[in-house]
């Protein structure tokens, strides 16, 4: 699927003693890249919320290869897994401003109807816009 790119740079603030960005701020930094990805495409979270679906992760899987350290440029690439069900799977690779590679991810969310608080099948309007990204 189609691979987006965010970049960031490691603020003070999510580093620890030894100036290596804490894990916690992954999940933060995932949430980042995919909600870029979403908006790139013409997603608007905040639109989909007002027509009633929500996206909550029900899964992240978080894999650290290199720390990533104080005032690093990150660049995340971001990309759907599969073609979108009543989940929807985004993958993560981070990279530091020498191209290593420092942590690969993914999370699962679920596409959730807000009045009734249960799973529903991906809306046609965004399973539509996402198979019409190209590279």
């Amino acid at each position: 699927m189609i691979t987006k790119k965010t970049e960031l740079r490691v603020r003070y603030s999510e580093t620890d003693q030894m100036q290596y960005v804490h894990h916690s701020n992954y999940a933060k930094y995932f949430e980042i890249a995919r909600i870029e990805w979403l908006r790139e495409a013409g997603i608007s979270y905040k639109e989909m919320e007002e027509q009633g679906v929500m996206l909550p992760v029900v899964n992240l899987i978080t894999e650290f290869k290199k720390p990533a350290k104080y005032d690093d440029v990150l660049t995340i690439k971001t990309a759907i897994k599969q073609i979108p069900t009543a989940k929807i799977i985004f993958t993560y690779k981070i990279y530091n401003q020498n191209e290593e590679l420092l942590t690969t991810g993914e999370s699962t969310l679920v596409f959730v109807d807000m009045k009734k608080n249960r799973p529903i099948k991906c809306p046609e309007n965004i399973l539509e816009i996402i198979l019409n990204q190209k590279d």
